[in-house]
């Protein structure tokens, strides 16, 4: 493989045949974590961070901040994959927290099919013909994904849907501002499709995707490992009236000091049971209780998302998504 870009200085075997047991403190996580955005920084020319909203990727957020605050590192732009089916609470969310912490978010959107299902006023679950999108849609449609049918649904949790309101996306973004480097929030206990990642993994065939690299600092969290950086490290140090000491909310309202669910950066979707904010049409509460105080080792938290599907999510990744 022809290394990409030429300036680019890492070891794309990192954390190769390892898993989180290999780091067994939350501390060892965490000095691991800056170590890869420190080195993210240092050598790609154009990075960007990969931003839902949700608990990994602002978790992944939160370190590379530590890193920029810590180092002097420019603060790298953050790129919000809109797919037009989010939670409400989610979009005030980026917004709340993109204007506290001064983030430029980047919205990266399939302005194709957004502007179909708006001139034909289509709901989730419509369908949307292939023949009236732009020529780079049908490419994808045809030729990439081998799709023969004349209509796919306005859904997430399809293979053409994903891929063209997710993929697609994100790709055009990464074309459109240069970026060599997209730091991302994935896991390896996830999903067995994420299961083989490196801290540094290559994305360089430009059949599929404009040539760049995935940094990937929290490979070696697990989903409790997330939340305990939460509750003892990332939220006492981003709000100012958090104990400095942590603190684990115990319900819904369960906040100290008197703050309110604005003040914390959580979503207040996990609060309300649920593990995975995939879509607002597609994404259901796994509890009733907080999502960390779920039975997080004998369950899944993709269980709620319909879209969850290993040869799905194999066959997405091989395409260029997360």
């Amino acid at each position: 493989m022809s290394e990409f870009p030429e300036y680019v200085d890492v070891s794309y075997a990192e954390g190769e045949g390892e898993t989180a047991a290999d780091y067994p403190a939350l501390e060892d996580k965490i000095e691991k974590a800056i170590e890869v955005v420190t080195t993210g920084l240092e050598e790609y020319e154009n990075p960007a961070i990969m931003w839902t909203g949700g608990k990994d990727s602002t978790l992944t957020l939160y370190f590379v901040k530590e890193v920029v605050e810590q180092y002097g590192f420019d603060l790298p732009p953050t790129v919000f994959i809109d797919h037009y089916q989010h939670f409400d609470e989610l979009l005030e969310f980026v917004d709340r927290w993109a204007d506290a912490w001064d983030l430029e978010v980047v919205f990266a959107r399939n302005e194709d099919v957004g502007a179909y299902v708006e001139e034909h006023g289509l709901e989730p679950g419509d369908d949307i013909e292939v023949a009236e999108l732009s020529e780079h849609n049908r490419h994808h449609v045809r030729e990439i994904l081998e799709y023969d049918d004349e209509t796919f649904p306005f859904l997430l949790d399809t293979y053409v849907g994903n891929h063209l309101l997710k993929t697609v996306a994100l790709n055009n973004t990464l074309e459109e501002r240069d970026i060599d480097g997209i730091i991302s929030g994935i896991r390896w206990d996830e999903q067995e499709a994420r299961a083989e990642e490196t801290f540094f993994s290559p994305r360089h065939d430009p059949d599929i995707y404009p040539p760049h690299d995935r940094i990937q600092p929290i490979l070696q969290f697990d989903e409790s490992d997330v939340w305990d950086a939460f509750w003892y490290y990332v939220v006492p140090e981003s709000v100012e009236d958090f104990p400095d000491d942590g603190y684990v909310p115990q319900d819904y309202d369960d906040l100290p000091n008197g703050l309110t669910h604005e003040d914390i950066p959580v979503s207040p979707k996990y609060f309300a049971g649920f593990r995975s904010l995939g879509s607002e049409i597609s994404t259901e509460k796994s509890d009733e209780e907080p999502a960390w105080l779920q039975d997080l080792e004998n369950t899944t938290e993709r269980a709620g998302r319909a879209q969850d599907k290993e040869d799905l999510m194999e066959r997405l990744r091989d395409l260029g998504y997360m």
